[in-house]
């Protein structure tokens, strides 16, 4: 049985997202301050976290950083912010997926599933490399020019599908169903944020890698 850790400190909304997750077969503790969390993180394994924004005693925000700085286990994001550089800050810190409240619970479900098949891999080779940029898949670690770059799992993930598809334009949809899944129950713009995310942490480079092909998806391409 898959394990889930709320933290959450609202508790009609953490004792809702109980029952319905325990309906559907998981097992759920729940947090009400983000230093609970931590502590039941320490002493137990999660499959997945599922992590409010506005916590007492130790933000969300805090909570992901240090979760981050222990394990890989994937993180999604309750909040009500829907301002894109809160979005693109969430991301840095390691969360893999957010969504925004109020959220309809089949979503949400979704989204769980999405995560936990741990996004499958787009080639069963070892390395992958273009314009400067190299993947170790064995390792997950990306270098641009050399210089190792941290990046989230599902930045990851639409790195790699970009090279593998390098100098092709893809449209938003394309990207959504290879990264996210087709049973992915948000909306497109996901991959815009994720986008703006990469460009950023790349952005000192001279060449920009990214291209927007607009009212269509985007390109990876060494020429502008």
């Amino acid at each position: 049985m898959k394990k889930i850790l709320i933290i959450e400190d609202e508790k009609k909304i953490s004792r809702y997202l109980q029952l319905e997750l325990e309906h559907e077969g998981y097992s759920v503790d729940i947090a009400d301050d983000g230093m609970i969390a931590l502590e039941l993180f320490k002493n137990d394994f999660y499959n997945i976290i599922l992590l409010d924004l506005m916590l007492p005693k130790l933000s969300g925000e805090e909570v992901c950083r240090l979760i981050r700085e222990k394990s890989d286990v994937p993180v999604i994001v309750l909040t009500a912010r829907d301002k894109t550089f809160s979005k693109i800050n969430l991301l840095d810190l390691g969360a893999d997926d957010y969504i925004t409240k109020p959220f309809i619970i089949g979503e949400l479900l979704a989204r769980i599933r999405v995560v936990l098949r741990n996004k499958k891999e787009f080639s069963n080779g070892k390395l992958a490399s273009y314009g400067g940029i190299r993947l170790d898949l064995g390792k997950k670690i990306v270098y641009v020019d050399e210089k190792a770059v941290s990046l989230t799992k599902t930045e990851f993930n639409l790195l790699h599908y970009l090279i593998l598809n390098r100098e092709i334009v893809l449209s938003r949809e394309q990207m959504l169903n290879s990264v996210w899944g087709y049973d992915y129950a948000g909306g497109e713009k996901i991959v815009d944020v994720y986008i703006k995310s990469l460009r950023k942490k790349m952005d000192y480079r001279e060449q920009k890698l990214i291209h927007t092909i607009r009212g269509f998806g985007y390109i990876l391409n060494e020429e502008s």
